[in-house]
């Protein structure tokens, strides 16, 4: 029997393997990987499938790690919680919540597995905080030879410090540590503002505000500002209604959205008037709730997505000329870019490794060919010394990568150590790295 195509949620890559592992254990991890080692065949690691890129494009084996899941244990007086790789974050909050535990920060999406948000460097928002990577304080990684090993910043470092933001280029992430904090409510204000103002504000607002975001609907002068406020626990919670999140954000945010964007393909002259009207009607409310609750967002529209870390201080700069790109650009853009920021940490591939950063990503519609609207924005983020995210598409490769980080040739000497052969390498990770022993 033929094995099944794989793609990923954006449907932009594919690929159909030549066989399908799924493990249930450690111990079927690693045979599984003896397996491939004897036949010559690379494995890719795939959870979610989130990722836009073709980092976890499967060429051979495919190892799904599904199974592999669930909080293995909770210490509440340290605040650290172990869990196994394929744990999915949506969910996480609920088993956390009795224990009186949250993750520190969460991206706007909560689909991946805690191996893939790691692996691609997943972020969210906030000046104060980092992406996930950083919170790791031990690992579980199953290498090419089928040994497993526990990595610290006292055992085995150098992997460890690699593995915080992997690449999937290393080994199958069994189980990691993360540190999580005590509960917490976050209250919300959501309101729609001139992108002008709110843009050279923005590196200001990052400083004053625990987290930031905007969103800007291209072709035209407005932006949906969110700005997030961490309050106790039993802070009193004022949750969106059960009609405010049907119509709102089901309604509005997603159907209307995909709507918009339906209409807007087949006639892009309709786009920047919609686009005025879904600016005005997206996002003006107050409102607080567990923090999962506030910083997740429900994604039912379908897109690709772009995105580059560049240095915070550059931002106002670099976006104005991201502008003139897009209200320049040939094709009306449906969805709005989205502007956040985070932390510097000493993570070695993490993109905002020892730098804080300013986040740009860019969207288009699933039925809308991304690539030219990318092109048209890529230079200028890379110009800027932007970093892409691992998991989102770009075209700079290893040469040009290496330029970007400081311990980027750490990172590739480790990987060539721990997997000589190149078993966990694949097309995306030969551009992007170089070839294992390159």
């Amino acid at each position: 029997m033929s094995s099944p195509v794989w793609r990923n949620w954006g449907r932009c890559e594919q690929a159909t393997p030549i066989a399908v592992e799924r493990p249930r254990s450690e111990d079927e991890v690693s045979r599984a990987l003896l397996r491939a080692a004897e036949q010559g065949r690379r494995v890719k690691v795939v959870g979610a499938s989130h990722s836009f890129s073709g980092i976890a494009v499967p060429q051979d084996v495919l190892m799904d790690v599904g199974a592999l899941a669930g909080i293995t244990r909770i210490d509440v007086a340290t605040g650290e919680v172990t869990l196994r790789g394929g744990t999915p974050l949506h969910g996480l909050a609920d088993e956390l919540e009795p224990c009186g535990l949250a993750l520190p920060n969460m991206g706007d999406i909560d689909r991946q597995t805690i191996a893939g948000a790691l692996s691609t460097g997943t972020h969210g928002t906030g000046l104060a905080f980092t992406g996930y990577s950083a919170l790791v304080r031990r690992m579980r990684l199953a290498l090419a030879d089928g040994t497993v090993v526990t990595l610290s910043p006292t055992q085995d470092p150098e992997l460890f410090q690699a593995a915080r933001v992997g690449l999937g280029a290393l080994g199958v992430i069994l189980e990691v540590t993360l540190a999580c904090v005590p509960s917490f409510t976050v209250s919300a204000s959501e309101h729609p503002a001139p992108v002008q103002e709110t843009a050279e504000d923005f590196v200001e607002a990052c400083r004053r505000h625990d987290h930031v975001e905007f969103y800007w609907f291209p072709h035209t002068e407005l932006a949906s500002v969110k700005v997030n406020t961490r309050l106790p626990a039993q802070a009193p919670r004022r949750p969106l209604s059960r009609r405010q999140v049907l119509v709102e954000d089901e309604l509005l945010g997603n159907t209307a959205h995909r709507l918009l964007c339906e209409v807007g393909r087949a006639a892009p002259r309709l786009i920047p008037p919609l686009n005025r009207v879904a600016a005005r009607a997206m996002g003006n409310r107050d409102y607080a709730d567990r923090s999962d609750r506030i910083f997740v967002s429900p994604r039912r529209t379908r897109f690709r997505e772009m995105e580059y870390a560049v240095p915070l201080t550059d931002f106002p700069e670099v976006f104005a000329e991201v502008r003139r790109a897009v209200d320049g650009f040939g094709e009306g853009i449906t969805f709005p870019l989205e502007v956040r920021c985070a932390a510097a940490d000493d993570t070695w591939l993490g993109t905002a490794s020892e730098r804080q950063s300013a986040y740009i990503a860019v969207h288009r519609f699933l039925k809308e060919d991304h690539r030219a609207y990318f092109a048209a924005v890529e230079p200028i983020l890379a110009a800027a010394g932007g970093r892409p995210h691992w998991g989102k598409i770009h075209t700079l490769g290893a040469e040009e990568l290496a330029a970007r980080y400081p311990h980027f040739g750490d990172f590739v000497a480790v990987r060539d150590r721990v997997d000589p052969s190149g078993m966990f390498a694949n097309a995306y990770l030969d551009r992007v790295l170089g070839p294992v022993g390159g």
